[in-house]
């Protein structure tokens, strides 16, 4: 049969630029940051990279060839997936996490909705979101040379101050895809070869950076605006994920509030989110709002109306406020009005929040040190950690601060400390210590406990709490001995992230409080 004329609707768009073509320069663009993650975090990186893009590939592989489609998977955009997924891991994860991700994201996200052009959020980011919910404990878990420690971005929410350079190298503790010179790198050349659109990228960067300004609470400073847009993935959302022609709008206007809301949403999750690198999120709630914004941000098609050809000749110049849709000009004004009063009602209550935080750690302290009546910080003990994981014995615990608990008469009758362990289960596990001058312990006081409900939570009960009463500030052991306390059973991790919190907090009072 002779197909050479074939008759089909318009309409007719040809361009020498394939799918296949476009992914292989988003590979490309993607390698300067793939080589520097690997050259940081050495030979574990490559793997967890080679690991997800191989998942990628033989998973779309095996869903084409069991369903009888189209071998899809020659396109590159399995790859592209599997690489952008890796770039989002830290160095030193488990394979299996970028192997189910890589999995997820091909199967789950993209060919179960269709495939490539059908999906309604970046496979890659949910693939990210899933393995953080499911895995949370070895998503977070940071190190460089086998040194584990808070990434950057962590350490600018608790008001650290970071290494700008080392974070624009890529050198910081933090994702294999964290060099921000490589990745401008890549995506400038996206750019400049307009395979993505300026009007998402730079909008991204620039939301956010103005939002950081005005609600961020340091103002316009340059320093703490290029620590927070070198960390927590922005760069690398801004140019690759955000950029998805699939899960970005059509329209240059839509593309820009698009855009804009992802760098806003970003910011708001920086400033008010307890997980401090949550770009991800950004990306995908923007993501589902594109369908709306393709409904209201739409271009004229040429000829449209009279004018038309006039306006398109720049003999008509629209108004700006005329081209927007009313809806959009009314949820940018809320939006306006909803930041300035959330601002507003910061900067009201942002004394009487400090006082509130200051009174419960007094209290908190106080219920370890029930002697005291007046405290003491130790600022300098705990500056000189800078941060960093307490000791090498005790896993992911940081020390928050420490007090020497003091009586009416300026007599030393305790000393205490505020520990995090970053190993609980679903998050953060922080405990006040108390030791008295007889070297025993008082008690332990949770501040900050979100453990599984009936099991990991049974810590925070008086069973578990008051087996610490007593015991010789040294080091505890599980199970057996004098000197040990029980763990919960079926909350294993949970009751071993406290004590050693414990422990640290105890190792931390002897070496430092004492003798210093």
């Amino acid at each position: 049969m002779n197909t050479r004329f074939n008759l089909s609707a318009g309409p007719h768009v040809r361009d020498r630029w394939t799918t296949a073509h476009i992914m292989r320069l988003v590979l490309l663009a993607m390698l300067p940051a793939t080589v520097v993650g690997c050259v940081v975090f050495g030979v574990h990186a490559l793997l967890i990279v080679l690991s997800s893009v191989t998942s990628a590939v033989l998973t779309e592989l095996l869903f084409d060839k069991l369903t009888g489609r189209p071998d899809t998977w020659k396109d590159g955009s399995a790859a592209v997936t599997g690489l952008m997924l890796a770039l989002t891991l830290s160095g030193t994860v488990p394979l299996y996490i970028p192997i189910l991700g890589s999995i997820f994201a091909i199967l789950v996200v993209k060919c179960a909705f269709g495939g490539l052009g059908k999906n309604f959020i970046n496979p890659a980011l949910a693939a990210r979101c899933f393995l953080l919910i499911s895995f949370g404990n070895a998503m977070t878990e940071y190190g460089v040379d086998g040194v584990s420690s808070a990434t950057p971005v962590a350490e600018l929410a608790a008001g650290k101050v970071v290494n700008i350079t080392s974070m624009f190298l890529g050198t910081a503790n933090g994702v294999i895809g964290g060099s921000i010179l490589a990745l401008l790198v890549g995506g400038l050349f996206l750019w400049c070869l307009d395979v993505i659109h300026g009007q998402i990228c730079f909008s991204v960067l620039g939301g956010f950076t103005l939002f950081m300004a005005l609600f961020g609470g340091k103002g316009f400073d340059p320093g703490f605006l290029a620590a927070h847009l070198c960390g927590g993935g922005v760069v690398l959302g801004a140019f690759f994920m955000a950029t998805d022609y699939v899960t970005s709008p059509m329209s240059r206007l839509g593309q820009t509030a698009y855009g804009l809301l992802i760098g806003v949403l970003g910011a708001l999750f920086r400033i008010k989110g307890h997980a401090a690198d949550s770009f991800s999120y950004s990306i995908i709630v923007a993501n589902l709002f594109v369908p709306l914004i393709d409904t209201y941000i739409v271009d004229k098609p040429f000829a449209y109306r009279k004018g038309a050809m006039a306006l398109q000749r720049g003999e008509i110049k629209k108004p700006l406020m005329q081209r927007i849709p009313k809806p959009v000009i009314a949820l940018t004004v809320i939006a306006l009005l909803a930041g300035l009063a959330l601002s507003g009602t910061y900067s009201l209550t942002k004394d009487t929040i400090d006082e509130q935080k200051q009174a419960a750690s007094a209290a908190a302290y106080r219920a370890v040190i029930p002697d005291a009546e007046t405290f003491e910080y130790n600022n300098l003990a705990v500056d000189a950690l800078k941060g960093e994981v307490y000791g090498t014995d005790f896993g992911r615990v940081y020390i928050n601060e420490a007090v020497v608990g003091k009586n009416a008469a300026g007599e030393i009758v305790g000393y205490a400390v505020s520990v995090t362990s970053a190993e609980g289960y679903d998050g953060n596990v922080t405990l006040t210590l108390g030791v008295n001058t007889a070297g025993k312990i008082n008690c332990i006081s949770y501040t900050e406990l979100h453990e599984t409900p009936g099991k990991g939570m049974l810590c925070g009960e008086p069973p578990f709490m008051d087996q610490f009463a007593g015991k010789q500030a040294t080091v505890l052991t599980v199970g057996g001995g004098d000197n040990s306390v029980d763990a919960i059973t079926g909350a294993t991790v949970t009751s071993e992230a406290s004590i050693n919190a414990v422990n640290a907090g105890l190792d931390f009072i002897n070496t430092q409080l004492k003798e210093g």
